[in-house]
């Protein structure tokens, strides 16, 4: 897996471990030099940068940059890079010295004409954010970054969505005059409030929790009930396909596209991530079973004392128990017990997770024009046709909406 590589001029140096597609020396206005810009457009220079990207992350993560591990992105290079692909390595990064300081994780896509930026990961990444070693000089080099890989990159619109209001690079966007394209929320649990999931419930009312036993008592009823909790192997891959399964079941009935699920490249990515056979990425399986058989399933993935819950899935037939939301309890009471901080629902904010959360955070997809291409794009595209499509499907009868879902969801496959 490969693309082109540009070489180093000779009269630049070469610093030890540095990517090799690009490298740009800013002058030093002082006797502190600049840090070295680099771009990294090669799936072999991306894994290159293993060490020293975990390194940084050690350094600069946070439990918010759980989807910014250099193990998430290598699982998803696996599957969503390809020979021929319109889709390729875009990463910055900044050495000061033999430091790697920050790393913007970015891929350059085509659409049409239009040369866009986009983070690394998506679609299956749900924050995106980039690495860097915090202090005064962090928005000026966002600054020279931004400038270094527009040029290299030739794009014409930066688009980097499901940006957190809390991230590093927020700020940078709206100094820079991004246009704000969504502005959603994502709920979450304050579990650190609370020193036990039995102290924690005390906040949910008594006739919501009245409700859950009954629905427990319910799902009772139809057999033994256990819950098993899966991280790698075999096992953790064969339920991620049936999360899958009941996911898709659940969009179809209700005439819901998603592009994301549509894509065969997500779901292999889950089996894989999930499975992980190498560089495990904090992910795990969640299983409810009634007579030993799964009835709903969560797919989440664990940083720093975060949990994300990425995927939650049921079976039809077991809706009327509530079977996703009694998953939900115990997935509560679990993630306290093992002492994790937060409990995040992501993005969007839907009605029954606010129902279980404390508060939510903003969560924004920023959109920036470089060229008049690009401003076009953002205006008519996104402002006026990609809005107006989802408004005018969300208007459709269900079973017209099922039947433009479904040609939506084969038409926004992938070819190859």
């Amino acid at each position: 897996m490969s693309v082109a590589v540009r070489t180093l001029p000779r009269d630049l140096p070469q610093v030890e471990g540095q990517d090799r597609s690009t490298v740009h020396r800013f002058p030093s206005p002082g006797p502190a030099p600049r840090p070295v810009l680099g771009l990294v457009q090669t799936f072999a220079d991306f894994e290159a940068l293993e060490a020293d990207w975990t390194a940084l992350f050690e350094r600069a993560g946070t439990d918010r940059h759980l989807f910014q591990t250099f193990n998430w992105l290598w699982h998803w290079a696996n599957h969503f890079l390809r020979v021929g692909s319109t889709t390729r390595l875009a990463i910055v990064t900044a050495r000061d010295g033999d430091r790697l300081v920050m790393v913007w994780p970015m891929v350059v896509e085509r659409s049409g004409p239009v040369t866009e930026l986009a983070w690394m990961g998506e679609p299956v990444s749900q924050y995106g954010d980039l690495l860097i070693e915090s202090g005064p000089g962090a928005i000026a080099l966002m600054r020279e970054a931004w400038a270094f890989v527009t040029r290299e990159t030739g794009a014409d619109v930066l688009r980097l969505r499901k940006v957190r209001q809390d991230s590093a690079v927020a700020p940078f966007l709206a100094e820079l005059g991004a246009d704000v394209t969504s502005d959603l929320k994502a709920p979450y649990l304050d579990l650190a409030s609370a020193p036990s999931f039995a102290e924690y419930e005390k906040r949910y009312s008594s006739n919501a929790k009245r409700n859950r036993k009954r629905q427990r008592r319910r799902l009772e009823d139809r057999g033994p009930v256990s819950l098993t909790q899966v991280f790698g192997g075999a096992e953790a891959e064969a339920l991620t396909a049936q999360a899958f399964h009941f996911k898709n079941i659940w969009l179809r009935q209700r005439g819901i596209v998603s592009p994301a699920l549509a894509d065969p490249r997500t779901a292999k990515f889950f089996a894989d991530v999930t499975r992980a056979d190498v560089r495990p990425a904090g992910c795990h399986v969640l299983a409810l079973k009634c007579n030993d058989q799964p009835v709903a399933l969560e797919i989440g993935v664990r940083c720093l004392g975060r949990t994300a819950i990425h995927i939650i899935s049921y079976d039809p037939d077991f809706e009327k128990t509530a079977a996703g939301a009694l998953l939900m309890e115990d997935s509560i009471r679990r993630a306290c017990d093992d002492g994790l901080k937060v409990f995040d629902l992501l993005a969007p904010g839907d009605g029954y997770k606010l129902e279980w959360a404390d508060d939510a955070v903003g969560v924004r997809d920023w959109a920036k024009p470089v060229t008049l291409l690009g401003r076009a794009y953002v205006t008519v595209y996104l402002g006026l046709i990609r809005n107006g499509t989802k408004r005018a499907i969300g208007a459709l009868p269900l079973g017209a909406r099922r039947v433009v879902t479904d040609l939506l969801a084969r038409w926004t496959k992938p070819k190859g």
